[in-house]
């Protein structure tokens, strides 16, 4: 196993992609998310999966049960299974973000170059290192 290991801030800082699946374990999985100014990532609520958020460049607000809470670079953010909830971009310039799914969210490498793109494909147990054809 070789897991992941790389700049997480640079690679966060220049993604351009509303959402990049980077790196998908048994139990964790990490995405990369770039915000357009006056876009949000859509309210959700995971029913079994804790979420952490960290903001890298940017300023927004984010949203949970009901409650928004001003952000901006290097807030974390943790939100409970169960819990509804939004980030938005308030900002001039693009939200740039990574995120924490516990349990894994997305297919793993699944690469949405905008929030209209439809590639919205739920995690299928396959992580990225049994993957075929992944690369690390």
């Amino acid at each position: 196993m070789k897991g992941f290991v790389d700049d997480i801030e640079e690679l966060t800082e220049t993604n351009k992609d509303f959402r990049r699946v980077l790196y998908t374990g048994k139990h964790l999985q990490l995405v990369l998310m770039s915000i357009a100014p006056g876009e949000d990532i859509g309210e959700e609520v995971h029913d079994t999966h804790d979420q952490f958020f960290r903001i890298e460049k940017g300023k927004g607000e984010v949203w949970i049960d009901g409650e928004k809470t001003k952000v901006k670079a290097d807030f974390g953010i943790i939100v409970p299974a169960g819990a509804r909830h939004n980030v938005v971009n308030t900002g001039d310039k693009p939200l740039r973000l990574y995120t924490l799914y516990g349990p894994p969210e997305h297919r793993d490498g699944v690469v949405q170059k905008t929030k209209a793109d439809v590639t919205e494909e739920h995690f299928d147990g396959v992580p990225t290192e049994e993957a075929p054809g992944t690369k690390i």
